[in-house]
């Protein structure tokens, strides 16, 4: 690997590094620890989601039902812990945002639809789910959820919050995963050319269709974690988290064409995101102009990834 190609695969830290030091010089409430705080909290939830997004992506395909997967995995768990207890209600909640993923896989991996179509379309179908289960209303109960639940969202561990604990230990375990085993290298091998991998003999379909397990389940994690920290089910939660998840793979380097990327440059562009978007709030832009600037930063990824696929 030449300097050139070292230095341009630390382009998302450098540019993390660099919008943290300029919002830091423009607002000196950037380094309070209740900021600091705030965006780590923030970023577990959607650290957990772009690690799924991860896996998809480097597969050669992506997913935009993420955000109604977590949403509809939250609710369910809230509603299974409440007649079954906590684990019962995470564990059912990883399932459910596992079994959208194992339909999402099966779909575009074995009848060969086309990601884009099958993912927008569960997006819709799950959303209306939620709706439909809840009646719209959140999900709490009337005494509301386990008090440990509801600490796991709130409290802490050796002074940091059990919710950034949960990223951390899965970044460790799937990196693993991804970069040092057979599985992970059929993964690459798959996104980087289908035909060539089902020529070496990778079982292309039923890898493609694990990544959106992954997904699945990941963002299943996430609506709990979610749920935890909104001590309650919403079925309003998730929305736009997958172009967030999206944005922010590809902010780390990862290719949409498939190949390339890593789980550690994806929670990179996480915090570019969510560091973008606390800054505009600490900077007092109005949040139509968010909006905009979050926009504005999903199409210089995706442009700057389509230059950098040319060269």
């Amino acid at each position: 690997m030449t300097h050139r190609s070292r230095l341009a695969g630390q382009i998302p830290l450098l540019s993390l590094i660099v919008l943290c030091a300029v919002t830091a010089l423009l607002t000196d409430r950037f380094l309070s620890p209740l900021n600091l705080t705030n965006i780590l909290v923030q970023s577990s939830i959607m650290a957990v989601i772009a690690m799924g997004m991860t896996f998809v992506i480097v597969g050669g395909g992506f997913d935009l039902s993420v955000g109604s997967t977590a949403a509809l995995a939250g609710c369910i768990a809230a509603m299974v812990m409440l007649q079954a207890g906590i684990a019962a209600g995470v564990l059912a909640g990883t399932i459910a945002g596992a079994s959208v993923g194992l339909a999402n896989g099966l779909i575009i991996a074995f009848l060969n639809v086309n990601p884009f179509i099958t993912t927008l379309g569960t997006m819709v179908l799950v959303r209306g789910i939620v709706f439909l289960i809840t009646g719209g209303a959140p999900v709490s109960g009337e005494t509301g959820l386990a008090s440990k639940f509801i600490a796991f969202g709130s409290d802490r561990f050796f002074g940091i919050h059990y919710l950034v604990w949960v990223p951390i230990l899965l970044l460790a375990t799937l990196s693993f995963v991804l970069q040092a085993t057979p599985y992970g290298r059929r993964v690459y091998a798959t996104g980087g050319g289908r035909e060539a991998a089902y020529l070496s003999g990778v079982p292309v379909r039923q890898v493609i269709a694990s990544t959106y397990v992954w997904c699945g389940a990941l963002a299943g994690i996430a609506g709990v974690m979610l749920a935890a920290r909104l001590q309650s089910g919403q079925p309003t939660a998730g929305e736009f988290y997958e172009l967030t998840a999206i944005a922010a793979v590809v902010l780390g380097g990862a290719s949409l064409h498939g190949g390339e990327g890593t789980l550690y440059k994806s929670v990179i562009g996480v915090f570019i995101m969510i560091v973008l978007g606390n800054a505009l709030n600490l900077l007092n832009v109005d949040s139509y102009w968010q909006r905009v600037a979050v926009g504005a930063v999903i199409i210089a990824a995706a442009a700057a990834e389509r230059l950098r696929s040319q060269h």
